[in-house]
């Protein structure tokens, strides 16, 4: 199950703005970890620590009801050890980029 993984916990910056949220799923389809879910005609975030912080609801959403700082938690962490062939590292030791 994409779920079950976790890397950190209660950190996800992940925010939903049920106000401007009408229902046409388009976070829900492009978010890689089932996050988000239709539920009463409205998305909802499911399992807010499945979230990597990719960014693809908050770029996807015509409507701007979701929002997250792509690029600051665990994608970011994974794709960069990965590009460097390590465990995922966030480390800031003097980069601009740091998260």
């Amino acid at each position: 199950m994409v779920n079950a993984m976790r890397y950190l916990k209660n950190v996800v910056t992940l925010k939903l703005d049920n106000s401007k949220c009408t229902g046409c799923r388009r976070c829900e389809e492009v978010c890689p970890r089932a996050v988000l879910r239709l539920n009463n005609g409205k998305v909802t975030i499911a399992d807010m620590d499945a979230c990597i912080e990719c960014g693809a609801c908050s770029r996807n959403c015509p409507f701007e009801a979701v929002t997250v700082s792509a690029g600051v938690g665990c994608a970011y962490a994974i794709i960069r050890g990965a590009l460097k062939g390590t465990s995922p590292d966030c480390s800031c030791s003097g980069e601009s980029n740091c998260c």
